[in-house]
């Protein structure tokens, strides 16, 4: 394996996967190369396959309008909704055919319908490598969902030619961030108008449960809510190292450690039910990482303002992102090219936290291809082991998740550095 750990322009480029092994193992590795390759034929075919199946149920919706008799009517004995209702009767009475067919749900196969005419009318370029076997399935639904909201068909297509070659060689969670990165920029409106209107949105809901439960639900501005839960995942890592210490296991899960946790914050203010006997939970604020394009962060009036990133993932309006930059300082600060995405400087400069603070920024994810575990739970990694005398450097450090830790130490895996 190469598992990358670069940055540029777009997220992983240049990295691809290989395989390392020792002398004397081509048998072995030439079986695992010839199997590879056929599970990477076989899901080529898959995927052709299910593109043609896009265009089957596009044209079915074509196929249904041919029912619609010239009087507006969808069948026998007319409709009195008018045309657009006829229409709807029309798909339904064909997804129903189909689905008896393949003993599947006639609405399930009306959505299906419906998804594959977007697909072919407003992202052509994307069918075309599905169709090709370029792309997954996954990789479509990533791409049609972010780009769904660009109207404009020149926009739209680019949006693709910004996606489509990050589709081809990274898995659908990394295409994502990246797909609502190039969404982000082909919208007409800028984000911090659409972030105000969305802000009159936000609510709290309650759904009663079956066994005496309750769904408690929210609408927030990003920023708040991956505060909150960045919280209540920190306090409840805390609980569990402390029971850990105090030699008595933490018997619930940290889904069911973050639920105790809120209803103690909410109820009573702080973590009374929960806390440690320091009371170290009471402590804990809330850390949330703001990426920030330099130009957004001056308000370089001579360019176009670049959303920033929350956690390296949700684009947040350039005012939002100024205030937090701005304010306390338990928001770190990273800056961006705005065109190439690389980090231009760090803020709160210390020699024992700089290093990790910039590595923080350039991985973002943990860099084994596919895996889409955030910065704050990786390991740092020394790419040329420190114990061979492998310096503690930029250029031989990179953020692995522990299950990817230990498999380049302890498996035929190895990682190499693939540039700035």
């Amino acid at each position: 394996m190469e598992a990358e750990s670069s940055t540029s322009g777009v997220p992983g480029a240049g990295q691809v996967p290989g395989f390392t092994g020792a002398p004397g193992d081509s048998g072995v590795l030439g079986s695992l190369s010839a199997l590879t390759s056929a599970i990477v034929a076989a899901d080529r075919g898959i995927a052709q396959l299910q593109a043609g199946r896009e265009l089957l149920l596009a044209m079915a919706v074509e196929l249904s309008h041919g029912l619609i008799d010239d009087d507006g009517a969808a069948g026998p004995g007319g409709d009195p909704f008018g045309a657009a209702r006829a229409v709807e009767l029309a798909e339904r009475s064909v997804a129903a055919e189909i689905a008896t067919a393949t003993r599947t749900s006639d609405r399930a196969i009306q959505h299906q319908m419906g998804a594959a005419v977007e697909l072919v009318e407003r992202f052509p370029a994307t069918l075309q490598a599905f169709s090709q076997g370029r792309i997954s399935a996954a990789h479509v639904r990533v791409i049609r969902d972010a780009g769904t909201v660009i109207e404009d068909p020149a926009a739209r297509a680019r949006y693709e030619a910004a996606v489509l070659p990050v589709a081809e060689v990274q898995a659908p969670g990394r295409v994502r961030r990246h797909a609502a990165r190039e969404a982000e920029k082909a919208q007409p409106e800028p984000l911090n108008i659409r972030h105000e209107r969305a802000c009159e949105q936000r609510r709290v809901w309650l759904n009663p449960l079956p066994d005496g439960m309750a769904e408690l639900g929210a609408v927030l501005p990003a920023t708040l809510a991956h505060g909150v839960f960045g919280r209540l995942t920190t306090l409840a890592k805390v609980r569990e190292e402390t029971a850990s210490g105090a030699d008595t296991a933490e018997s619930r899960t940290r889904d069911q450690l973050r639920a105790d946790l809120l209803s103690d914050l909410l109820l009573h203010g702080a973590p009374s039910g929960h806390d440690t006997p320091d009371g170290l939970l009471a402590g804990i604020s809330a850390r949330v990482e703001v990426t920030v394009p330099v130009l957004t962060l001056i308000g370089d009036e001579t360019h176009e303002p670049v959303a920033a990133e929350l956690n390296g993932r949700h684009p947040i309006d350039p005012d939002t992102a100024r205030l937090l930059a701005g304010g306390v300082s338990a928001w770190n600060r990273v800056l961006t090219d705005p065109i190439s995405g690389a980090v231009l400087a760090v803020d709160r400069y210390r020699p024992s936290e700089d290093l990790q603070r910039l590595l923080h920024a350039r991985d973002s994810r943990c860099r084994f291809p596919g895996c889409n575990l955030p910065a704050n739970e990786l390991d740092l990694d020394h790419t040329q082991d420190a114990a061979h005398g492998g310096p503690t450097t930029l250029g031989n450090l990179a953020g692995l998740c522990r299950r990817h830790h230990v498999l380049k130490h302890h498996t035929r895996w190895s990682v190499k550095q693939a540039g700035p």
